[in-house]
C-alpha cells in the first residue's frame, strides 16, 4: 500500500552569553534536538500517544505484518523520540516472534506471510525469483495478542468507515465481515476501533487512514466498483472506491465524534492534540511503476512472430477505423538474435474494459483468413485489447504481473488454455483487467484521492492539527528521491530504500523517513524540537531468517 519537501538540515549551535563582568560562557548544544536547543515538547503533551490507522501505522512490510516490521513502524520510531520529551509506553499487539507474519483463517483463507528476495542458482545461472514467501503462517485467527490497551491501533486492511464499524474485531465474522488483525486485540468482539482508541484518553494521536479506500481498487487492477454516489458502505465490495461524501462523514466522526448511529467520542473530543497524514497517489508506489509498460525488449521477440502479429494487428486497426474507433495496436519491433542492435522495446498488450467491444466485427472480418473458429477466438481476446500507453494518460502494469510476463525459469509467460501462437502473455495474449491499471481507472482513483485529501486538510486546519502531506513526500521519493544522512531514498524497486518487497508498504528505512517528516510537521505546529532519526540505521530488506 506514501507521496513541500525540504531536506532536513541538522545544526549544532553554540550559544554564547555575556555576564555582567564580561566573562563569557558557552552553553553546550543539545544534540538530541532538531535545533541544538534544550529538548521540548512545545505545546504538545506526548505522555499518552495513540496511533490510529491501517497497515501503514501498524508497520506492515514485505507483504505481511510481523514483529520486526511492527518495531520498525513509523509510529514506534516516533514514540521513541516522544520518550525524550515525556512520552510514555507504546504498547504494540505483537505478532509471533518467528517473524513469518500472516494469519491462518478459516480454510482456505489466510493472510500471507512476509516476502524475502530469493535468488537461486540453476545450472550455474542466477535465477532471480524475486519476492518469495518465507514459509507458512503460524498465527491462528483465534490467537490473541498478549496484553491490552494497545497504543498502536493500526489495523491492516481497514478503510475509513471500518474504524466506526462494530464487530470488526469479532472472529465469528471471519473472513468476510471482520478483520483478522483487529480480532487479535479488540477489547471485545463488538468493539469499534475508534472506541478502543478513545478509551485510552490519549494526550496525543496520529491518524493515517484512507489509503485502502482507493488502494484495494488499484491493486485489483480496477476490478472493483467506483462507489461514488452510493452513500451506504455496507453495500461496498472489498475492492471498491469509497464515495468521497462517505469518506468525509466518517473522517469527521473519527476526529470530532458522532451522535448517530451512536453517540461516541472522537480523537479530539477530550482536547488531545495530534497529527494527520493525507493519501498518496497510488502511482507513486513501485507496485504500479516497477514493471515498465514497454517491457518486451525487441531482441526477445522473434522476427517471424512480430511479422505475423503485425499483419494481424494491422488488420484489426483497419476494422477499428471502420467502426470509427481509434488505432489500438502498435507496430512491433523485432531483432531476434541480434542483441547488440538498439531497437525500441514493445509495449505490453492489455485489455481495456473502457473500449468499445469489437469482438463481432473482428470475428466477421477475419473469418475468410482464419476460419470461423479461430476468427471467433481472435475476436474474443482482441475485441477490447490495445497496446499499453507509457506516457501522458498512461497505463500501469501491476507488480504481481511480473511472473506471468517473464519466461521460464523465473516465470511463466504462457497463458494456460489459450492456443498457440496466441498464448504469450502481453505479446499475443492481452493482459487481463486484474493485471493492469488502465488510464481510465487511474483517473477515477485520482479524483477520489483528491477529494479525500481536501477533507483531511480541511479538518486538520479546523482543529489546528499538524498536517503531513505524504502525497507530496511520496511524489518526491518517486521523482528523484529524498536525501537523509547522505543516502538518497528512492522508490526504485527493490533497492531504492523507500519501499519493501510488496511494492506498496515502506521498508523500515522508508518508515523512518515518514517518521522524520511527521516530526517536522509536529515541530512546526506545536513548537517542539524533535530530532530526525538516522535513516541509514534502518533496514531496506529483511533476510529470509533472522
Amino acid at each position: 500500500m506514501l507521496k513541500n519537501i525540504k531536506t532536513l538540515l541538522l545544526v549544532s549551535l553554540a550559544v554564547v552569553a555575556c555576564n555582567k563582568n564580561d566573562d563569557t560562557t558557552t552553553a553546550v548544544a543539545d544534540t538530541n534536538s532538531s535545533d541544538g536547543k534544550a529538548l521540548t515538547a512545545g505545546t504538545a503533551n506526548f505522555s499518552k500517544y495513540v496511533a490510529v490507522g491501517n497497515s501503514l501505522s501498524a508497520g506492515f512490510s514485505d507483504g505481511a505484518l510481523f514483529k520486526a516490521g511492527q518495531l520498525g513502524s513509523w509510529t514506534n520510531v516516533l514514540n521513541e523520540q516522544f520518550k525524550l520529551v515525556g512520552g510514555g509506553e507504546f504498547k504494540i499487539p505483537f505478532m509471533p516472534d518467528d517473524n513469518i507474519g500472516g494469519i491462518v483463517l478459516p480454510q482456505p483463507f489466510f493472510q500471507n506471510p512476509r516476502l524475502f528476495w530469493n535468488n537461486t542458482l540453476i545450472n550455474g545461472t542466477l535465477d532471480q525469483k524475486g519476492p518469495t514467501p518465507v514459509g507458512f503462517p503460524t498465527s491462528q485467527a483465534t490467537d490473541r495478542a498478549v496484553g491490552s490497551g494497545f497504543n498502536n491501533m493500526g489495523v491492516p486492511g481497514a478503510k475509513v468507515f471500518h474504524l466506526l464499524a462494530p464487530n470488526y474485531g469479532n472472529p465469528a465474522g471471519l473472513p468476510a465481515a471482520a478483520n483478522p488483525y483487529f480480532c487479535r486485540f479488540a477489547s471485545t468482539p463488538s468493539a469499534r476501533i475508534i472506541d478502543d482508541a478513545t478509551a485510552q484518553n490519549a494526550t496525543f494521536f496520529s491518524l493515517w487512514i484512507g489509503n485502502n479506500d482507493v488502494l484495494s481498487y488499484a491493486t485489483s487492477g480496477g476490478t472493483g466498483t467506483n462507489q461514488t454516489g452510493n452513500f451506504n458502505p455496507a453495500t461496498y465490495g472489498s475492492n471498491d472506491i469509497t464515495d468521497p461524501n462517505v469518506f468525509a462523514g466518517a473522517y469527521n466522526s473519527i476526529l470530532n465524534g458522532s451522535t448517530t448511529p451512536v453517540v461516541a467520542k472522537g480523537l479530539t473530543s477530550d482536547g488531545a492534540k495530534g497529527v494527520v497524514c493525507n493519501i498518496p497517489y497510488v502511482t507513486s508506489v513501485p507496485y504500479f511503476t516497477a514493471i515498465p509498460v514497454n517491457a518486451i525488449t525487441a531482441d526477445k521477440l522473434p522476427i517471424a512472430n512480430a511479422n505475423s502479429l503485425n499483419q494481424l494487428f494491422g488488420a484489426i486497426n483497419q476494422i477499428a477505423a471502420g467502426a470509427n474507433q481509434s488505432k489500438r495496436f502498435n507496430t512491433l519491433n523485432s531483432d531476434f538474435g541480434n542483441a547488440n542492435t538498439v531497437v525500441a522495446p514493445n509495449a505490453l498488450l492489455i485489455v481495456d474494459e473502457a473500449l468499445v467491444d469489437l469482438s463481432a466485427p473482428i470475428a466477421t472480418a477475419l473469418t475468410p483468413l482464419y476460419g470461423a473458429t479461430t476468427a471467433g477466438y481472435l475476436g474474443s481476446i482482441y475485441g477490447k485489447a490495445r497496446h499499453a500507453v507509457a506516457t501522458g494518460n498512461r497505463d500501469y502494469i501491476l507488480l504481481t504481473t511480473r511472473s506471468i510476463i517473464t519466461p521460464p525459469p523465473s516465470g511463466n509467460n504462457i497463458r494456460a488454455g489459450a492456443p498457440a501462437p496466441f498464448n504469450v502473455n502481453g505479446i499475443s495474449y492481452p493482459l487481463q483487467d486484474s493485471e493492469v491499471l488502465t488510464s481510465a481507472e487511474t483517473a477515477e482513483i485520482k479524483i477520489a484521492t483528491d477529494a479525500y485529501n481536501v477533507t483531511i486538510k480541511s479538518l486538520a486546519t479546523a482543529k489546528g492539527l499538524a498536517f503531513v502531506d505524504t502525497n507530496a513526500i511520496l511524489a518526491q521519493i518517486a521523482n528523484g528521491g529524498l536525501i537523509y544522512n547522505g543516502y538518497n531514498v528512492t522508490s526504485d524497486y527493490p533497492i531504492g530504500g523507500a519501499f519493501s518487497l510488496d511494492g506498496v508498504h515502506p521498508s523500515a528505512r522508508g518508515y523512518a523517513v515518514i517518521a522524520n517528516k511527521v516530526m517536522e510537521a509536529i515541530n512546526a505546529t506545536y513548537g517542539s524540537n524533535l530530532k530526525a532519526v538516522d535513516v541509514t540505521k534502518y533496514r531496506i530488506q529483511y533476510p529470509r531468517s533472522f
